[in-house]
């Protein structure tokens, strides 16, 4: 993740931008197995807080550390 994360909320295209993901619905896989970042609902649409996915990247670092 060598990209600067935006300050606005990011969606779910966004992280698979972020992290070169295969699809869209690896983001959702990662939702409904509650493995990946923190995400909310507005209506319809699934933001993620940028924050909650540097935490959630930061721990994913801190658990694979040797």
């Amino acid at each position: 993740m060598a990209t600067r994360l935006p300050t606005r909320y990011l969606t779910p295209e966004d992280l698979v931008e972020l992290f070169d993901l295969p699809s869209v619905e690896t983001v959702y896989q990662w939702r409904r197995k509650r493995v990946g970042p923190r995400g909310f609902r507005v209506g319809q649409h699934l933001r993620y807080d940028p924050d909650d996915v540097r935490a959630w990247v930061k721990s994913r670092m801190e658990g694979t550390a040797a």
